[in-house]
């Protein structure tokens, strides 16, 4: 999480929900009541994953393949739909978000590209969306957060247990969890005991986020050889850092000197 100095749109006196933009150095800065840094995209490279954790989030490639639809739940600026829209043309992306103000920002800001065939964004209650047992997703994608902390709605074991319900056969929920947030332990529990323990912690090695890989049916035990020839032939297309996400996974996961042992 990064705090800016100079605001090109100045920080509201009060509302803790407004959303509002910043500008500096060619980077343009979501923020929702608070100076936090919500979503970035450099104005120069719209489509590209300009925040690390976001990069990270596109971990869940070393385990498995790239997906057919996914399901990202919170907008923010926009970056995880614009990168699928881009680098994915076969997969079919939902994106929810509660708050309609982030939606019109992240259109007329953050050039996030209109509802099409592949992309749908539907402003609604993202506890109360993944209820409904006729959707289903290869992927889905949590980070839901508000001014200083993540929603209560979407940290929950029963979200996590709808979550699991949700993902179709060899899926995985990607969640991001601030390393230094209050609930972090909580979550990273909760998220375990909807999973059966089978979580891959990755840390994004700057801002102190950590990503969730929740896979149900496991990681298989990959050994690190497997690993990192999966990483260069992501980053050969990608360019995200695969290579250095491998080298991070052996600081919060049972492994020895083989293999990551979830």
């Amino acid at each position: 999480m990064r705090f800016l100095k100079a605001w090109r749109v100045r920080k509201p006196e009060t509302d803790e929900e407004t959303v509002y933009v910043s500008e500096k150095f060619g980077v343009r800065q979501l923020h929702i009541g608070s100076e936090t840094v919500q979503s970035a995209m450099r104005i120069a490279r719209p489509y590209d994953l300009e925040v690390a954790y976001t990069r990270c989030m596109m971990g869940f490639l070393l385990f498995r393949e790239p997906p057919s639809s996914v399901l990202l739940v919170g907008l923010g600026g926009g970056s995880l739909a614009k990168f699928f829209h881009r680098q994915f043309p076969e997969t079919r992306v939902t994106a929810i978000e509660i708050n309609p103000q982030v939606v019109t920002i992240a259109r007329h800001c953050f050039q996030l590209p209109p509802n099409d065939a592949r992309l749908q964004v539907v402003v609604s209650d993202a506890a109360e969306y993944v209820v409904d047992a006729s959707r289903s997703w290869d992927v889905v994608m949590v980070d839901g957060y508000g001014a200083e902390a993540q929603a209560e709605e979407v940290a929950t074991l029963k979200f996590y247990r709808d979550c699991r319900a949700r993902l179709k056969p060899g899926g995985v929920l990607v969640v991001n969890l601030w390393g230094d947030d209050r609930a972090f332990h909580d979550c990273l529990r909760l998220i375990g005991e909807a999973f059966g323990g089978r979580a891959v912690c990755l840390p994004d090695g700057k801002a102190g986020n950590v990503i969730v890989f929740a896979l149900p049916g496991g990681a298989g035990e990959p050994d690190w050889r497997a690993l990192n020839e999966r990483a260069q032939l992501l980053d050969a297309r990608f360019d995200l850092g695969f290579a250095g996400f491998v080298a991070r996974l052996a600081k919060m996961n049972p492994h020895n000197a083989d293999r990551l042992l979830v």
